[in-house]
């Protein structure tokens, strides 16, 4: 299975009965945070479409979020089999409602046009720094967990994924990095190599859309290009709306792991 994570970019775990109490838990303090009206004040963005939700969930560096234990079950497991145990942060409480998406904050007609018609696709922890914005390495994390809390149908904003895209970011990012010491690899400006092969990513690799159930959870490799996909008309989802926690662990600073471990 994981053999999938390293071909495509990306991998769905089957139900996973031992991650039934953390999903409940999960659930009930996501619930929480995002009717606390001061979370909403920050993370209720796209005009009321997306909770973004960036460290919102309650949980320790082990996962482990109201009485549940420590974050278990296969995807975890095997994340850690890979990339060695990493501290987690507190958990990204993702939520997409209908209407979704609609202008972000601040957010340019073109990185609007880009959001609807691309699904906002990126590379985390490629963030963009000053006017004009560049793309710069700020954050460099392991891997992507996504956790579903509630249960929607594919046309329900789902996490898309452009398959066997982590090669060639990978193959670009050597090219920009791989002669420069790891320590200064957040100042290199990636802007132009960055687009280029996201522009070649869009004309060669397939667009997929990843859906699961709560049970269920998926590993997404780290150089993947995603998105979100619009919330279509007819979409099955509960009105708490498309809710997933996610965990992005950062590797230790100054190590070349981010373009060296598969």
């Amino acid at each position: 299975m994981i053999d999938a994570l390293f071909d495509k970019g990306w991998v769905k775990f089957p139900t996973d009965a031992a991650l039934a109490p953390w999903i409940k838990a999960a659930r009930d303090a996501a619930l929480e945070r995002v009717n606390d009206p001061e979370e909403r004040r920050v993370w209720l963005q796209c005009e009321g479409t997306w909770f973004v939700g960036v460290d919102s969930l309650p949980s320790d560096p082990e996962g482990a979020v109201g009485q549940a234990g420590p974050l278990t079950g296969a995807a975890y497991a095997a994340a850690q089999e890979i990339y060695g145990v990493l501290p987690l942060h507190p958990g990204q409480i993702s939520v997409i409602y209908p209407g979704y998406p609609r202008p972000r904050d601040t957010e340019t007609d073109a990185a609007f046009r880009y959001r609807l018609k691309r699904d906002a696709a990126h590379v985390d922890g490629l963030l963009g720094v000053g006017q004009p914005k560049k793309r710069m390495l700020k954050e460099q994390h392991a891997y992507i967990l996504g956790l579903p809390l509630t249960s929607c149908d594919e046309k329900a904003s789902p996490l898309v994924v452009w398959e066997g895209s982590h090669k060639r970011m990978a193959a670009a990012f050597h090219e920009a990095l791989g002669e420069r010491p790891a320590e200064q690899w957040d100042d290199v400006d990636l802007t132009a190599i960055y687009q280029a092969t996201r522009q070649e990513v869009f004309d060669t690799c397939p667009r997929v859309k990843v859906t699961a159930e709560p049970g269920e959870a998926y590993l997404v490799h780290r150089l993947a290009l995603h998105g979100v996909a619009p919330w279509e008309d007819g979409a099955k989802a509960p009105s708490e709306g498309r809710m997933i926690a996610y965990f992005r662990p950062e590797l230790p600073p100054g190590t070349r792991g981010w373009l060296d471990l598969p």
